[in-house]
């Protein structure tokens, strides 16, 4: 060290006085330091090495414990504008050698106090963090190796405090002394934090958190937070009996294919185990074998996220949260750590996991094992109870796809293989003479039936005889997977031991604490007061949000007008089209162009939706994460419902249903006259703007779930190799440290699993609304499921930081809406059938105009001889201006010639076809409703057996804690040579 003579002679004035102090201290037998110190005195001892290392001579061998506490709490004050100083100082007290860092001396510039980075905290330890930062670069790097290697980035520089939390923020930002606030209260909280450079980015500074044994002690007891205490003991009666001799049998079956091993999946003790809710003061009724593992890296980091939610970084009751301080951008990021690398050299086999993310990335993400059963226990240890229970959810869905995609298939195969001997095709196909009425006044042309002969066949895939079953068939789907999925949610809950956490009461959101906090009420469950929402205020709040919801709907009925009026104008140019193809096609070129456009207003749209929704839940200020998630979904559900479905309600009930007739025909604007449907029915067009939104919006969404994240991770990856972070070179990814690794990944959504939970309820809603007119959806919404599981579980293990892990014991509003579209999709089922298909007009004039009227039933086909020709009526163009066109032409309608009494009136076959639907509509929902209430009367929401199991562990808890207790006691009376009885003391 190389010290000028006047700082020399300075430095040993300043050490001799601090040696008489320090002598004059240690003389005291106690030292009582405040409650803020404590977590500094606690962490000042985690980098024994960096220290080591930091000091210019070598530590004395065997420090007292109190001069070495003593020494790491002395300088409370030092900044970046402090020189620091190592030395070893030898002095004697007494009969013993004292040896004493001298840690810093402070100087300040120019008079000035001045915040800079090193100079925003005021404990030991982060000091202790900077003095590690002002070495040379060649011995901080020889260090960071050394310790990547020893914890692999998961721990503190000591190698043995476990990384809970990531804090990341840029040293340019401006939001130093909010930082610094923030921090030094999360220190009094009784957390312990150690700072990191970023290895990729000059400018990006890491916070490690750490909460010790006593701070999660006391936070787990706030949190009511259940933990293991006692082995269960299983009961044997002459059902489990029974159910072991079918065990016995199946065990000779063959083996089924998609179950995982059970030997390469961990065995999870708490399983396996009674729980309760965690208490300091009965802590030895828990087994606690190990304290570092007795709470698992989940719940160590919800619990250091409960207290970064409620840390105040300012003074004033709103300034709390480090949501608020991620939004103003005092820090960057924040996320608990992953728990190592998701990819191993070794075979899994052979050399087993290297951490629960390499096992869920080799049992579970990989795209080799999409036919396997999702390991959810696994799955919840590792990313919490909300995340298990939407991939239980998920794939519980997926299976029960699996009977609907079959019963689909078979429908779809039924109308292919009658596809050309149906009575309506043919008639179609074969009427050369029957000349149509032109679609539009002035530049079209009279065609022939027959040119719409590949339309008539290709709508028969769709609209047959099975279409009825098949309605009927996915309402009682819909009912039976709703019901057995609560079953499934229970069987959850009471495995995950989350059936008592279900009864407790909430927190509140701390944006909710931070607003209403001057007005408060006692809580009629805890009597305690908490904040207080008038009802004034949430009612103007609530009008407000209902009018944002009201014009953003308006705001998709006038995207979809838009859709019409442009179909209206392609309608005419493609029917006086001079390329022969497109005027002949002009329905599928009339449909195919309406789709698409709609399809990019709705994906232009939905991001709209998602900040305007955004915006209206915050406005409300839910008062529980709960109840601001499910506000937040309903609007995002409206919202996307409406987008989605509107133009498929406008082509399913309104299309051709206000056209008029030939020269009377209703125009928009007085312009463009209205769509008619085809001769053979407009499903056909409702099936096509179906097949093409339910295709391409989820080619779009997997490719914004992964492609997405690949391409800005491959993008970060590129910037790292290049050192495009001011930093050099990177060449080898294994060198960065977890938290570098981590913050090179994407962060989850910011809505949490709203939008994964949207996209299939959305897609439920198709594959149960408007089943009638494409029985394949549940096809593709199964296979989109299958590529869908392991595309999220790929995303969650490998693309994304690790989420926060949250509690959960169901899927929230989302059951309620799921049981909405349920409702609905009989509603609208019936009414596709009723209205929208031909079924009811081909069956009328089977039984009533046909030939096989009076005469019993006969083949359908028979049946239905002059089908087409009886559905349509006789125009005479004679009667309009400047017509050199034909006498007469047909056009599809149910109305009287023109030679008639009384020309163009409804004939009575409309009257009989109307009552018909209507009798179909009414008689069809009370049947299906009916069914859907006894089947929902006949599956309970909860297995009898598990009801008893439940019963019968409350009661063991209660005698086991007795025990426990008793226990306890008896062992501290004899500890104490008290005389001890076996009654209760």
């Amino acid at each position: 060290m190389n010290v000028s003579g006047g700082s020399l002679r300075e430095f040993l004035t300043v050490g001799k006085s601090m040696h008489t102090s320090i002598s004059e201290i240690l003389k005291e037998k106690s030292l009582k330091p405040s409650r803020r110190s404590l977590p500094c005195l606690a962490q000042s001892q985690t980098h024994p090495i960096n220290l080591n290392h930091f000091l210019s001579v070598p530590l004395s061998p065997e420090p007292k414990p109190e001069v070495e506490g003593l020494s790491q709490s002395i300088s409370t004050s030092c900044t970046k504008d402090v020189m620091q100083i190592g030395l070893f100082l030898w002095f004697p007290t007494g009969s013993m050698t004292v040896s004493l860092i001298v840690l810093c001396l402070c100087a300040a510039e120019d008079g000035k106090d001045h915040y800079v980075e090193e100079s925003e905290v005021t404990t030991c330890e982060t000091r202790a963090d900077e003095s590690f930062l002002l070495q040379k670069p060649a011995t901080r790097a020889k260090l960071e190796g050394k310790n990547r290697a020893d914890s692999s980035g998961l721990f503190f520089r000591d190698g043995k405090k476990r990384i809970d939390y990531i804090l990341v923020y840029k040293k340019s930002s401006p939001q130093v002394e909010k930082r610094c606030t923030f921090e030094k209260n999360l220190r009094a909280e009784g957390l312990m934090l150690e700072k990191e450079p970023s290895l990729t980015n000059n400018d990006i500074m890491f916070v490690k958190v750490h909460a010790p044994w006593d701070t999660l002690c006391k936070y787990a007891e706030q949190m009511n937070i259940r933990m293991p205490f006692r082995k269960k003991c299983y009961f044997t009666d002459w059902k489990s009996k029974t159910l072991g001799r079918c065990r016995q049998i199946k065990s000779w079956l063959p083996r089924n294919p998609m179950k995982l091993d059970k030997e390469a999946l961990p065995d999870l003790e708490e399983t396996d185990c009674y729980t309760a809710p965690f208490s300091r003061a009965r802590m030895h009724h828990f087994t606690i074998n190990n304290r570092e593992t007795f709470f698992s890296n989940s719940t160590r980091s919800r619990i250091v996220h409960h207290v970064l939610q409620r840390t105040k970084y300012e003074d004033g009751k709103s300034k709390m949260g480090i949501n608020r301080l991620l939004g103003n951008n005092t820090y960057e990021a924040a996320f608990p750590p992953h728990e190592g690398g998701y990819k191993s050299r070794h075979p899994i086999k052979t050399h087993g996991a290297q951490n629960h993310r390499h096992l869920l990335y080799e049992r579970w993400a990989r795209w080799g094992i999409w036919y396997k059963y999702q390991p959810l226990d696994l799955i919840r240890r590792y990313f919490g109870e909300k995340i298990g229970l939407y991939f239980a959810w998920l794939g519980w869905y997926t299976g029960m796809l699996i009977p609907a995609a079959l019963v689909g298939v078979f429908v779809f195969l039924y109308g292919l293989f009658t596809m050309d001997s149906s009575q309506v095709s043919k008639e179609i196909c074969e009427a050369n003479t029957t000349i149509m009425c032109p679609m539009c006044e002035e530049t079209c042309d009279p065609w022939t039936l027959s040119d719409s002969c590949v339309y008539a066949k290709v709508t028969h895939l769709f609209d047959n005889g099975g279409t009825v079953f098949f309605a009927i068939f996915m309402a009682i789907w819909a009912t039976v997977f709703l019901e057995f999925w609560k079953r499934r949610r229970a069987e959850l809950t009471y495995d995950w031991d989350l059936i008592d956490w279900e009864e407790e009461e909430e927190e509140l959101r701390p944006q909710f604490e931070a607003k209403y906090s001057r007005v408060e009420r006692v809580n009629p469950i805890s009597g305690k007061p908490e904040p207080f929402q008038p009802f004034s205020d949430k009612l103007s709040r609530l009008m407000v949000s209902v009018s944002g919801i009201f014009f953003m709907i308006s705001l998709v009925l006038t995207a979809v007008f838009a859709v019409v009026v442009f179909r209206l104008i392609v309608m005419e140019k493609f029917a006086s089209f001079n390329w022969k193809f497109v005027k002949k096609n002009w329905q599928f070129a009339t449909s195919g162009t309406g789709v698409c456009i709609n399809f990019m207003i709705i994906m232009s749209l939905n991001v709209v939706y998602e900040k305007v929704a955004y915006l209206l839940t915050n406005l409300e200020h839910p008062r529980t994460e709960s109840e601001w998630e499910n506000s937040f979904a309903l609007k995002m559900f409206l919202f996307q419902f409406v987008n989605l479905n509107s133009s498929t309600f406008y082509i399913a009930f309104f299309l051709g249903r206000f056209a008029g007739r030939p020269g009377k025909y209703n125009k928009l604007f007085n312009r463009w006259r209205l769509e008619e449907c085809h001769p053979s029915g407009c499903l056909i067009d409702l099936c096509l703007q179906m097949g093409v939104i339910m295709f391409f919006k989820q080619i779009w969404n997997n490719f914004m779930e992964l492609g997405y994240p690949l391409l800005q991770n491959w993008w970060s990856r590129r910037k790292i190799k290049k050192g495009g972070g001011g930093r050099q070179n990177v060449e080898n990814k294994a060198q960065l440290p977890q938290w570098d690794k981590d913050w090179n990944l994407q962060p989850m959504n910011a809505h949490g699993l709203v939008d994964e939970y949207l996209e299939m309820v959305l897609q439920f809603g198709f594959t149960t609304i408007f089943v009638a007119a494409f029985p394949l959806a549940p096809l593709l919404a199964l296979l989109n499921n299958i590529i869908e599981i392991r595309l999220d579980a790929y995303k969650f293990v490998t693309q994304w930081r690790r989420p926060m892990p949250a509690r959960a014991t169901d899927i929230g509003i989302w059951h309620g809406i799921l049981e909405g579209i349920g409702v609905l999709a009989v509603i609208t089922n019936a009414f596709v059938i009723a209205i929208t298909s031909d079924y009811i007009p081909r069956f009328v004039y089977a039984f009533k105009y046909g030939p096989c009227m009076d005469k019993g039933h006969h083949h359908e086909d028979e049946c239905l001889r002059g089908y087409m020709n009886s559905s349509l009526s006789v125009f005479d163009m004679s009667e309009l201006k400047n017509s050199s066109q034909p006498r007469y032409c047909r056009y599809r309608d149910y109305r009287a010639p023109p030679w008639s009494p009384v020309p163009y009136e409804f004939t009575l076959q409309f009257w009989h076809v109307l009552a018909a639907r209507l009798a179909f509509i009414i008689v069809f929902e009370h049947l299906v409703f009916g069914i859907k209430s006894f089947i929902a009367y006949l599956i309970p929401d909860m297995p009898k057996d598990l009801c008893d199991r439940m019963r019968r562990e409350k009661y063991l808890m209660q005698e086991m804690m007795y025990e426990a207790e008793l226990e306890h006691l008896q062992k501290e009376r004899k500890k104490n040579g008290r005389r001890y009885h076996h009654e209760w003391p």
